[in-house]
């Protein structure tokens, strides 16, 4: 393993950083404890020196800002570059989907398979996987510069029509090469595991929506893709209505549409977001509106495969077509 001189690595520091943000001393950090690793600290991995700069957030559960402790931003000390560096973290809860419950945990094990699987792949965050000092597997990963894809929906059009009918058939398009995404992952036999909106971030650099962290596993009965498919409803929903559409809102700003939901009408685990938009957005398409409905607290038929969502998608797509 190599070896780094306090001298040495405070050359390379000031090569790359701000001569205000270069410290006065430097801690080469063991990996073991990423507690112990913080701000301005050095860790080796790979015979690589990373300059530790910030922990990174966390959106779960509507949490914004929560640090990740586990998982920390630094600097390639050889070639400058931006890595996020995503120690083991233990973690596990149950989730609910109308009757299914899935035991969902954090397996780094998974994330680094998956990371060798879509090598290469542009629609896929990239990274390598090293092991820390104790032997776990640490994830080392390529920072995407962009936004995710709620901040670049909200912004779109001038209201939910002219988005809709101006914008959407673009965002739809992208929608479907997200789910062809995942849809490679679930040939290959692997799930994505936390399919949210801020896990996909649109890279600055090619335009293209790029999925991000796979270190989430759940078991599963039957129904293998069912909690990706979740996922990837929400996510439709989401963009078909040009962010959620709540009851709570619709109270404040449009109660007459609110009289006409019923209890099937909202979403299959979120009450208070709403799935038939048909009924707030009479514009939007039968077919497009039967595929939210499957997503629903009414809904009697689930999606078994991205490939029954990409079909229905399709035929969703033409429609815009013929407009």
């Amino acid at each position: 393993m190599a070896e780094y001189g306090e001298k040495e690595l405070l050359s390379m520091i000031r090569k790359w950083m701000p001569k205000d943000r270069v410290p006065k001393k430097v801690r080469i950090k063991d990996t073991a404890d990423f507690f112990r690793v913080d701000y301005d600290d050095v860790v080796v991995l790979g015979d690589v020196p990373y300059f530790v700069r910030n922990n990174e957030r966390e959106g779960r559960f509507g949490i914004e800002d929560e640090p990740k402790f586990w998982v920390k931003r630094a600097i390639n000390l050889l070639t400058g570059e931006v890595k996020i560096l995503k120690w083991v973290f233990r973690e596990r809860f149950n989730a609910r989907i109308g009757s299914l419950v899935f035991e969902c945990v954090r397996s780094p094990q998974k994330e680094a398979r998956i990371l060798e699987l879509v090598k290469g792949r542009g629609e896929f965050m990239q990274g390598i996987t090293v092991a820390d000092s104790t032997g776990n597997p640490l994830r080392i990963l390529d920072y995407i510069q962009g936004r995710t894809l709620s901040q670049n929906t909200i912004g779109l059009g001038n209201g939910h029509e002219d988005y809709f009918f101006d914008h959407f058939p673009i965002v739809l398009d992208e929608y479907l090469g997200i789910v062809e995404a995942i849809r490679f992952l679930h040939d290959s036999g692997e799930k994505h595991g936390d399919i949210r909106r801020d896990h996909l971030i649109k890279d600055a650099s090619t335009g293209r929506y790029r999925w991000i962290d796979y270190d989430f596993n759940y078991r599963h009965g039957e129904s293998r893709f069912a909690y990706d498919l979740f996922g990837l409803g929400n996510i439709l929903v989401f963009l078909a209505g040009r962010g959620d559409v709540t009851t709570q809102r619709l109270l404040a700003t449009d109660p007459a549409k609110l009289e006409l939901l019923t209890s099937d009408d909202v979403n299959i685990v979120f009450h208070n977001r709403v799935a038939n938009l048909r009924k707030i957005y009479p514009y939007i398409p039968a077919r497009l509106n039967r595929i939210l409905m499957h997503f629903s607290a009414g809904a009697q038929v689930y999606y078994e495969t991205t490939l029954e969502l990409l079909e229905d998608l399709g035929e969703a797509r033409e429609e815009f077509e013929r407009r």
